[in-house]
């Protein structure tokens, strides 16, 4: 389903977050844009974690998700929310908490898809921002 920008950033004016958060961890390339745009409100650090599974098409390139860079920052005791554009299966938000396992807190979040905080769950997506 399309869904215009405009209706995609006002799901993102008027989410809610029930907790305060240290650090905002963007799985690249998908949770970069999200990221960006939540820090308008939550002025936090951002971070990227480099996880590839899909192509830009949304087909698996892999059997499982591959970090691409090793993490190189601190996340030890840190309340996270980690950001990604779309949460299909789950593999890849798996991965990442694995990684980021030392944190106090890790919450999901996900412009489309099942996550401790998301925009929309629909089964057909296509993000206003891809070109």
């Amino acid at each position: 389903m399309g869904r215009t920008l405009n209706e995609v950033l006002e799901r993102f004016r008027t989410i809610r977050f029930n907790e305060e958060f240290d650090l905002i961890v963007a799985i690249a390339n998908g949770g970069i844009v999200p990221a960006g745009i939540i820090n308008q409100r939550l002025q936090k650090e951002i971070q990227l974690l480099r996880i590839n599974l899909r192509d830009e098409y949304q087909r698996p390139k892999y059997d499982s998700p591959r970090l691409l860079t090793p993490v190189d920052f601190e996340v030890k005791d840190k309340k996270i929310l980690l950001v990604d554009d779309r949460i299909k299966t789950g593999a890849t938000i798996r991965m990442a908490c694995e990684l980021m396992k030392e944190a106090a807190v890790i919450k999901t979040f996900a412009v489309n898809g099942t996550a401790d905080y998301a925009l929309f769950d629909e089964p057909c997506f296509k993000f206003p921002w891809i070109l």
